[in-house]
This record gives structure tokens, sequence and C-alpha cells, in this order.
């Protein structure tokens, strides 16, 4: 694939350098996925934004993770599987839940199972659910406002799983004891 630059303070643009001043504070450090961002400064802001808000969502810190990673997983993304393993880590998910959505295993929670069938379900259809598919995810306690929720979750993965799959961004060095390989080539 072609060479995507990766930026840092000194060598990005101008109008990126705002954003990457932001994820420097949020993360002590600029993750891969960021410095390639920086290439379209706007893309790393509205990506910024995006993760803000679907963090502020109703989803608890599972609901969050069964959604980051059922989309970093279905996609193959090489670099957010790992750094949403490390995210989870630090937000105090249990490590039986990372497991289980990296290796495609149950969850042993009816709840997080339906969110997770609803999130592939989107992201497999492209957004064109059936009523059944849309009544599961109600039975198990969810509503419109957390369909719209999946939404934002899928919007923030599709920029960054895309970007990583274009520019093969390396895993970032504190993330690489996360590695993970995808087991099978059926991703959407």
């Amino acid at each position: 694939m072609t060479d995507f630059p990766s930026y840092d303070l000194d060598t990005a643009p101008q109008a990126a350098k705002p954003f990457l001043e932001k994820s420097q504070k949020a993360f002590g450090r600029l993750p891969g996925l960021h410095k390639v961002m920086a290439g379209a400064p706007g893309l790393l802001d509205v990506y910024q934004q995006a993760h803000a808000a679907f963090q502020n969502s109703s989803l608890d810190k599972d609901e969050l993770t069964v959604v980051w990673q059922a989309i970093n997983v279905e996609h193959g993304c090489h670099y957010c599987v790992p750094a949403h393993t490390g995210i989870a880590n630090m937000m105090g998910v249990d490590p039986a839940l990372s497991e289980a959505l990296r290796n495609e295993a149950p969850l042993g929670n009816d709840a997080l199972e339906a969110l997770r069938t609803f999130t592939l379900a989107m992201v497999r259809q492209r957004g064109e659910v059936s009523e059944a598919q849309l009544a599961a995810f109600y039975a198990a306690g969810y509503g419109p406002q957390q369909v719209l929720e999946v939404i934002l979750g899928i919007s923030q993965k599709v920029m960054s799983n895309y970007v990583n799959h274009i520019a093969q961004t390396p895993v970032d060095e504190v993330m690489q004891k996360f590695a993970w390989e995808k087991k099978s080539d059926q991703a959407a």
C-alpha cells in the first residue's frame, strides 16, 4: 500500500496541531492512529468528537467495549483491537469480556450478547436491520436511543478501522502486548 505519513507536533499541518495537542494531553502520548489522521485535520477533529460523544452516551464501559470491539473484530482491525483491549483495561472492564470479544466467543451476558448481535447486524447489513432484529434488541433492555448510539459507535470505528487498513498503522508500543490477528478472512 501507499506509504501514509505519520505526523508529530512539529511536522503536522498547522490545522492539525491543536487536535494532536488534545491527544497528547488525553493519552500522555500521540497514538499512531491520530498521527496518521493528522494528515486530514478535519478527520482527526471529527474522530475525536465522535469518540468523546460515544463515551458520553448512555452506554456503560462494558457496553462501549462491546460495540467498539465487535466492530473492530468484524473489520479485522489489527490496530484497534489491541488499542481497545488496552482502553478496556484502563476503564476497568473485566478482561474475560475483552478476551471473549477478541475471540468471537460467547460473552456470558444476555444483554451484552444482544448488543453485540445488534451491532454486528447494523454493520453487516449496513443499517438495514429487520423488525425482528430491532425487537430482539429492545427485548434485551435497549431502546431507540441506544440504536442511535450504536450508529455513533459504528461511525467512529469506520473512521479508525478504515484509516488503519489503508495506512497500515503500526500498533503503538504500549499496546503491542495486546497484539491480535483475525482468525478468519470473514471480515465484512
